[in-house]
């Protein structure tokens, strides 16, 4: 069994610059454009309003996570999960699964009581990961909202 370590870092921080610009690049081969267009500031991913992840396999950099506070929700009890990416060499080892994990424990441990996030139809192993993980199909929201192509999901924690 592989050994991942999960840790929270700065959205800002070289790593997770690293890791989201080629998770950017990997959704701009798979969609077009520049991958993601959602509006994002740095400070979101901060606590207690969110948290960024990454995952080490054997010491080396292998995914992150990121959950922001939903601004749409009134009562702050909403996460939005963004910024899920696994290197492909690292990949297969269950390290998307425990990330999805730890943003989950995360988001609950600053009182989110739920987490909802946007897919699409070109990453399949995302859409299979998220519902085999326990997520449903919600109403789109979001950025992407009334795209033919999005999936959103959702889950209480």
């Amino acid at each position: 069994m592989t050994e991942i370590n999960i840790r929270l870092t700065r959205y800002g921080s070289r790593i997770a610059a690293t890791l989201t610009a080629a998770a950017l690049a990997e959704l701009a081969e798979r969609y077009g454009g520049d991958g993601d267009s959602t509006p994002i500031e740095p400070g979101e991913f901060d606590p207690p309003e969110g948290g960024f992840l990454v995952a080490y396999v054997a010491g080396a950099p292998a995914g992150c996570v990121g959950w922001r506070t939903l601004t749409e929700d009134d009562q702050f009890e909403t996460a939005e999960l963004k910024r899920m990416y696994v290197a492909p060499e690292h990949r297969g080892l269950g390290v998307a699964k425990a990330l999805l994990t730890a943003v989950e424990d995360d988001a609950r441990r600053a009182g989110r009581k739920r987490i909802w996030l946007e897919t699409g139809t070109a990453q399949p192993e995302a859409i299979g990961l998220y519902e085999r993980s326990g997520y449903a199909r919600i109403e789109d929201f979001g950025h992407y909202k009334g795209y033919p192509d999005v999936r959103s999901f959702g889950k209480d924690l």
